[in-house]
């Protein structure tokens, strides 16, 4: 279905009537975008059901916590999200640099689920997926589908997660016991960068009318949702911080590229903030920086294209980060040695290594572009710079194996003084873009060749993305989708909580 289609009517009414049985007959009731922005607004039966579930069972009660206030935290005597707050002493800048945890996510520990459930309610409320009859496929390099098919065991449907072989063990190790049958995990050739794969296999699937493909680069409710659920909830986090220093700017954004839906958080904070959007990608894979390409291990971003939902024209800033740079620090924060070395020669409190060592690999590479767009822009203390650990340590500990094993299978604190010192304190500003108008026009024309040429996109609808009022116009379309959410819980006859 061409993704410009997805619209808040109902397309097929026999499909949207048998899915309201389908809800009644579960027990199932939906969250609204605006509930998982601001989840207080949920009714007290439902988010109290939402934190006794068992978050790492498909419990319907989990798509009520599909949000970034499990595990929230209080600052100024607001309620925030979970949160590090990195000191001077570990990043080397005088910037303030908040990281928000993604870990604290149901089902998966990873705030794609987010993203997953995102781009499924608005086609189950329209009519667009029964299911009953369709399969849900979702293309993606883990996290993403990983959320797709917990969504799917949820709603009780089958899910199919198509994926690059080579992504970390512990992602499928998670999939064999959650998919229905074993034919769902679907390996595509490759890493991290081979997206272009992952298509291919989704337009053979996609041949079959029960397949329904659940794009999260071209989805635009994956946009939608960061915009309204991650970007609420990192201004909330800005506006507590700044409640004890009035002085406080929030100077920028930092998030990954990978499907581009986190940046959408980007869009609200430029809009009530002024914030500058800041895009990371590997310097092994420098699409948008160089219009480079190649293999890097910096799992769930940076993929060799320019996504259909990344709005590139609100883009201020592209940061190179080095798989080795994040690939060192994971073993840093994740060693005996390198935690010993943190508290005992850096004098880092027990609480905030424990932290560090939470952050999987796109984390921390989300934290060293941080660092360098402070040094780039020569932020100080009164600047603050927010952004995302998508997920946590606990997917990686092969890729740590991997890694220790390139480096002789030995780790001491010299090497975690090392580490420390090239990637922290003595790291620079290298790779870093500020973008001017050209140079946007420059990234935003890179999709051409993926979208309209390889897949289809009509021009007309590739071309219009390129200006603001487009992605202003799609803000409009949350509250169609929060009201059919509303009316299929009435129908479903689930909408108040027991």
């Amino acid at each position: 279905m061409n993704p410009f289609e997805l619209t808040a009517d109902i397309a097929d009414p026999a499909a949207y009537r048998v899915t309201v049985a389908h809800l009644r007959g579960r027990g199932i009731a939906l969250p609204s975008f605006a509930e998982l922005a601001q989840p207080r607004l949920m009714p007290a039966g439902r988010s109290a059901a939402a934190a006794l579930a068992d978050t790492s069972a498909p419990d319907p009660h989990n798509l009520f916590g599909v949000h970034w206030y499990n595990a929230a935290m209080s600052v100024a005597g607001r309620e925030v999200p979970a949160h590090i707050e990195l000191p001077s002493s570990v990043t080397g800048v005088p910037a303030r640099i908040f990281v928000m945890l993604g870990r604290h996510f149901p089902l998966i520990r990873a705030h794609k689920v987010l993203a997953a459930y995102a781009c499924l309610a608005p086609r189950l409320v329209t009519g667009r997926f029964d299911p009953t009859r369709h399969r849900a496929v979702w293309p993606s390099t883990g996290n993403y589908c990983r959320g797709g098919v917990a969504i799917s065991r949820i709603l009780g449907c089958r899910g199919v997660a198509v994926l690059p072989g080579g992504m970390s063990a512990e992602r499928f190790d998670w999939l064999e016991q959650w998919v229905t049958d074993p034919a769902d995990i679907v390996r595509t050739p490759g890493t991290e960068s081979n997206v272009k794969e992952i298509y291919d296999a989704c337009a053979e699937i996609g041949k079959d009318e029960a397949n329904v493909i659940l794009n999260q680069f071209s989805e635009f409710p994956n946009y939608l949702v960061h915009y309204a659920v991650t970007g609420a909830a990192a201004s909330a986090l800005f506006e507590a911080h700044r409640e004890g220093a009035p002085a406080l700017r929030l100077a920028a954004f930092v998030a990954g590229t990978g499907s581009a839906g986190t940046l959408g958080a980007g869009d609200r904070l430029k809009e009530e903030h002024g914030a500058k959007i800041v895009a990371m990608e590997p310097v092994e894979c420098p699409t948008l920086l160089y219009n480079g390409f190649g293999e890097h291990n910096i799992q769930g971003i940076g993929d060799k294209h320019v996504p259909l939902i990344h709005n590139v024209t609100n883009t201020d800033i592209i940061a190179g980060v080095s798989d080795q740079a994040s690939d060192d620090l994971a073993l840093l924060f994740g060693s005996a040695a390198g935690r010993a070395y943190l508290m005992e020669r850096r004098g880092l409190e027990p609480g905030l290594v424990e932290a560090l060592g939470t952050l999987g690999l796109s984390g921390i590479a989300n934290v060293l572009a941080a660092i360098k767009t402070a040094r780039r822009l020569d932020l100080g203390p009164d600047d603050a710079i927010l952004t995302i650990a998508t997920d946590g340590a606990e997917l990686y500990g092969s890729e740590r194996a991997l890694h220790l094993a390139r480096k002789g299978g030995s780790y001491d604190q010299i090497d975690a003084a090392e580490a420390f010192g090239q990637h922290l304190l003595g790291g620079d500003a290298d790779h870093v873009l500020e973008l001017d108008h050209r140079d946007r026009q420059r990234v935003f024309n890179l999709g051409y060749y993926t979208w309209v040429e390889q897949q289809g996109i009509a021009i007309e609808d590739f071309e219009r993305r390129r200006h603001q009022s487009f992605w202003k116009g799609l803000h409009a379309q949350l509250g169609a989708f929060d009201e059919l959410i509303a009316r299929m819980n009435r129908d479903a006859g689930v909408a108040i909580a027991a």
